[in-house]
């Protein structure tokens, strides 16, 4: 299928893998995250910035700096992290909030593509709040 759209962005997948890197209390530096996880030093430092203005990491300054943990991975949800990182989950532009619906507009009529993609992100936020990032990264799925 060409043009397929992904739910999760390359930024949401990077942020699971800072996460991974962090997760067993340690303080690393953003530039051993990177190495171990094999991310782009930049969008890293990018990432770990709103997982610190969240509260799910510490940076600390200086020469003994580095970032750690301090959120329970038990607790935050795939949700919760795609909030954090992504500047929209909404399956279908029409869902956001202010969108202008041309269609409805002209035909001022109940719109049941929007319905029933309402429907459906519905499930979808349900699915991605029933999986906690501990579980996604260190939970054997049997495969």
């Amino acid at each position: 299928m060409e043009g397929t759209n992904l739910l999760i962005t390359r930024e949401t997948d990077y942020a699971l893998r800072i996460l991974r890197a962090l997760a067993a209390g340690e303080q690393l530096t953003s530039g051993e995250i990177c190495q171990r996880e094999i991310l782009p030093q930049n969008f890293a430092y990018k990432i770990l910035k709103k997982l610190n203005k969240a509260g799910i990491v510490h940076i600390a300054r200086g020469a003994e700096g580095g970032c750690r943990l301090i959120a329970d991975l038990k607790e935050l949800s795939l949700y919760d992290l795609m909030g954090i990182i992504e500047t929209k989950k909404a399956i279908s532009s029409c869902m956001e909030d202010g969108y202008n619906c041309a269609w409805r507009q002209k035909f001022g009529a109940k719109c049941n593509v929007h319905g029933n993609l309402t429907k459906i992100q519905r499930v979808l936020d349900d699915q991605l709040k029933s999986y906690s990032i501990y579980k996604i990264l260190f939970q054997d799925n049997g495969d």
